[in-house]
């Protein structure tokens, strides 16, 4: 198969990038390396086994690549919940007025398939915990969640519309090697910078799912080649979740601080548009014969060992 990766530089997309190439797919990859990095897919690049090319979703020049392609997987995106309160134009631009971009390139194209990376964040502060697919109140909280959710609803137009295939996963917290954001990473380089008090935004008691990335790329290729419909939308997480408390003992046990003090910054929640809890139901993918394979405290240490080795020995 011929695939086009937007955003294949990215943590994820990285990820995607090497099961497709051990796989066998010709991987072409468009980044604009804003949060990405080429070390991510060096190895291939330098081995001639995937294309790279060097744009921006918001410029031209790319759509071309798209003619010949089977399918597209866009992963491209503002990843940043928190900062997304901070610049909405800039997130709307880079996630919602991408992605259409993207489509309209497909249609000229001739492509018919793609997958699209969304989020836990489209279902808001959901009150049916695990939640479904099928969950009727999507209100999301945050400008993060409203972008994928607006996404979400222009691939599901567009693949009606053209008599496409699409596939649309709601995330997790996706942790591991090669990410730049979140808990975790936040927490390792405040205790980089400070190796006796911990900053935790919130009550420490946001409690959520975390799955690692390898488990969710399993997942994302497993649904692709189970399922065939206009609109395929599937949750993917563990069934289990985990307070940032708990996330903080794993990270300082890991990086051997036994003594290191917490201060929290109190409320329910670390910032605009967090969600407290969330837990995903899984039921559907898991219908189909997947199973998560791990659980969020494993995610997480698992993590957090991957993370303290690349930003350096934790002496």
């Amino acid at each position: 198969m011929n695939a086009v990766v937007t955003g294949g530089a990215g943590f994820i997309g990285s990820h995607l990038v090497d099961a497709l190439v051990e796989r066998g797919d010709g991987v072409t990859v468009i980044d604009n390396l804003s949060t990405g990095d080429l070390r991510n897919i060096g190895g291939h690049i330098d081995s001639g086994a995937i294309r790279f090319v060097r744009e921006d979703l918001l410029g031209e020049g790319w759509q071309d690549l798209f003619r010949g392609a089977d399918r597209i997987y866009h992963i491209a995106a503002d990843p940043d919940v928190r900062a997304s309160a901070g610049n909405p134009a800039r997130i709307y631009a880079q996630n919602v007025t991408a992605t259409v971009r993207v489509l309209e390139a497909m249609r000229k194209a001739g492509t018919r398939e793609i997958v699209f990376t969304s989020t836990s964040t489209v279902y808001g502060e959901a009150e049916t915990i695990p939640t479904p697919e099928k969950y009727p109140g999507m209100e999301p909280i945050s400008i993060y969640g409203s972008t994928k959710l607006a996404c979400e609803a222009m691939i599901s137009g567009y693949a009606r519309t053209y008599d496409w295939r699409s596939w649309v996963f709601r995330f997790a917290n996706i942790i591991g090697e090669r990410s730049n954001h979140g808990v975790i990473w936040d927490f390792i380089h405040k205790l980089r910078r400070d190796p006796r008090e911990l900053e935790i935004l919130g009550d420490g008691k946001q409690a959520k799912s975390y799955c690692s990335v390898s488990a969710c790329v399993d997942a994302v290729l497993f649904a692709v080649s189970n399922t065939s419909e206009p609109f395929a939308c599937f949750n993917i997480g563990t069934e289990d979740w985990i307070d940032v408390t708990s996330i903080a003992a794993i990270v300082t046990e890991e990086m051997g601080l036994p003594d290191v003090t917490l201060r929290y910054t109190g409320g329910d929640r670390g910032w605009i548009g967090d969600v407290p809890r969330m837990l995903l139901s899984v039921e559907k993918l898991k219908s189909l014969g997947w199973r998560p394979g791990t659980t969020s405290q494993a995610s997480v240490r698992e993590a957090a060992r991957a993370l303290i080795r690349e930003t350096g020995d934790s002496s």
